[in-house]
């Protein structure tokens, strides 16, 4: 009997993975996550940085961040396809110039500098697993997913660029 318990449990999980997939945007994803690191810095004292170096760190990679994200919404805009993070299936192109050059996903690098910088700006111990806990979650919830449909959508295309530029940088 326990077994078949263990079984069903791990089945209620593989659901509930799967139903995750696809399901919340990313810029939510990013919010939560800097909600969580806000909420946990506030929980500890870490030695003060002087704001000379904190805070022009972190604008800097904010900025960066910003330029990735601003770069692949503008390619897929000139692209004509959908910037729906949610219907990866709905792409009428797949991008391969500018910033999809460097990086296939250049939206969520960008949103990953930008919680880099929230991290230097909190400046905490426990801000430090957000962004990985970001990554971690986009690359299984969110990239993995549009990965399978963007294969079925434009099949040895999309298999010779996902060869040749890399997931992250």
């Amino acid at each position: 009997m326990a077994a078949g318990r263990s079984i069903r449990t791990s089945g209620n999980i593989i659901d509930i993975m799967r139903f995750l997939e696809l399901r919340v945007p990313p810029p939510v994803v990013a919010l939560l996550v800097a909600l969580a690191m806000w909420g946990a810095s506030r929980e500890s004292a870490a030695p003060a940085a002087p704001d000379l170096v904190r805070v022009p760190l972190a604008i800097a990679l904010a900025v960066v961040g910003a330029a990735f994200d601003v770069s692949g919404f503008l390619a897929f805009r000139r692209a004509r396809t959908t910037i729906n993070p949610m219907k990866p299936r709905s792409a009428s192109s797949l991008v391969e110039s500018g910033v999809y050059r460097v990086t296939r996903n250049p939206m969520y690098v960008g949103l990953l500098f930008m919680l880099c910088g929230w991290t230097v700006f909190l400046w905490s111990w426990w801000a430090l697993p957000g962004p990985l806990a970001f990554a971690a979650y986009i690359g299984r919830f969110q990239i993995a997913p549009e990965e399978k449909a963007l294969a079925a959508l434009f099949g040895a295309r999309y298999l010779a660029y996902k060869a040749r530029v890399r997931r992250w940088l």
